[in-house]
């Protein structure tokens, strides 16, 4: 009687960790097909504020105070 409840006991946790297994495998495998799918719709867009600013633009001035407000939150 003990090997019969060892055997259904093995055979209980296959089957579990078979059905785990398999539910991963399509979770993953749906949300690569997703990913790929959203990439096709709608691309990733590139970057508009890369450059925007032209390159002789007047130094940005900051006041002594705020200056040092900013190093001494640094330090």
């Amino acid at each position: 009687m003990e090997v019969t409840l060892i055997s259904q006991g093995v055979d209980l946790m296959l089957f579990g960790m078979g059905t785990v297994f398999a539910f991963l495998t399509l979770l993953v495998g749906i949300t690569h097909l997703m990913s790929m799918a959203v990439n096709k719709m709608a691309p990733e867009e590139s970057d508009t504020l890369v450059g925007a600013l032209p390159l002789n633009s007047a130094p940005i001035v900051i006041e002594p105070n705020v200056a040092k407000v900013i190093q001494a939150a640094i330090d």
